[in-house]
């Protein structure tokens, strides 16, 4: 069952007739199939005028939805050939962390992403999408791989943040994320991230350095949560919908602020009601971006790469 949000309340009466009418669909009048035809479009409709409206936190919502596409389900139906790449040599391994090699359109390539999981005791399993230092080590070692056989890299960002936990932090969370941008910043191949849903903090950035930022239109990029911000703030949570305002997290925020290079439309009802729509935007994005990428030397990479992460210091608040 499709679980909806709030502001989805006027989809889910409509869904409600559409299946009750459907259910006696095979002993009706032709009125009746036709009267199904015309709940269909006013669901259309109704769906188009919602999501032209969502506010940031809403916006915020559809990005953290339970039903939403995860980066194993982009690779899954992106990717062929996928071959995965466990453990960070050193004898562990994260299940939030997926790395592996496989082709988008006959090119070959290295795939990171996080993982949120679905059913409860996957979603423990993952740390509900945030990784710990294992798994950045993880990236780390996959990265590295990449770079010497000069196989482009595509992460797919999904994160509430890096893992908060007491263990995290006696084994180097804070070292682990810095390692990786330090990295990022210096590898000689091409590096694409693509924020697919929630994007938060260092957890997203540990993984998110690179020459192209894409973004869906209904993920968000953010320092800090709503929640957090408005707690720190105003010293209440329950102002986390101006906090979400306030912040620009959206993709349309985000690109008009230059702090991300392009937003892939979702279209109304978004990835977690049309995923295949979105999987195909993706895709056709990404193979835009590999080909661009592709014309430049090491060298020119580097020094793009250096000056793109310098604007974005200097100009991408403004």
């Amino acid at each position: 069952m499709r679980e909806y949000l709030d502001f989805e309340a006027p989809l889910q009466k409509l869904q409600a007739a559409i299946d009750a009418h459907q259910t006696e669909a095979d002993k009706s009048s032709p009125l009746h199939l036709k009267k199904i035809e015309q709940l269909k479009e006013k669901y259309q409709a109704t769906e188009a005028k919602v999501f032209k409206r969502l506010s940031a936190f809403e916006t915020l919502a559809v990005a953290r939805h339970p039903d939403r596409p995860h980066s194993n389900d982009y690779i899954t139906h992106m990717v062929d050939d996928f071959r995965s790449i466990h453990g960070n040599r050193l004898g562990q391994d994260c299940p939030t962390t997926i790395t592996g090699i496989g082709t988008i359109a006959d090119r070959p390539v290295m795939l990171i992403g996080q993982v949120k999981g679905r059913e409860l005791n996957d979603r423990i399993r993952c740390n509900f999408g945030m990784m710990s230092p294992v798994g950045y080590q993880k990236a780390n070692r996959a990265m590295r791989l990449a770079a010497k056989f000069k196989l482009p890299i595509i992460t797919f960002i999904d994160t509430p943040g890096a893992y908060p936990g007491v263990k995290a932090e006696e084994d180097n969370q804070s070292g682990c994320i810095a390692e990786n941008l330090k990295l990022m910043s210096q590898l000689q191949t091409p590096i694409i991230n693509c924020i697919i849903g929630e994007g938060c903090s260092g957890g997203a950035l540990g993984i998110g350095v690179g020459d192209a930022t894409l973004m869906l239109e209904y993920a968000s990029y953010s320092v800090i949560s709503p929640e957090g911000c408005a707690s720190i703030l105003w010293k209440s949570a329950e102002m986390k919908s101006l906090a979400a305002t306030e912040m620009k997290l959206t993709a349309k925020d985000l690109l008009q602020h230059h702090l991300i290079d392009v937003m892939i439309p979702e279209g109304p009802g978004a990835a977690h009601q049309h995923p295949k729509r979105v999987y195909q935007a993706v895709k056709n994005q990404l193979i835009l971006e590999l080909d661009q990428l592709s014309q430049y030397t090491s060298a020119q990479l580097l020094e793009k790469r250096f000056e793109r992460l310098m604007l974005h210091a200097l100009f991408g608040h403004e």
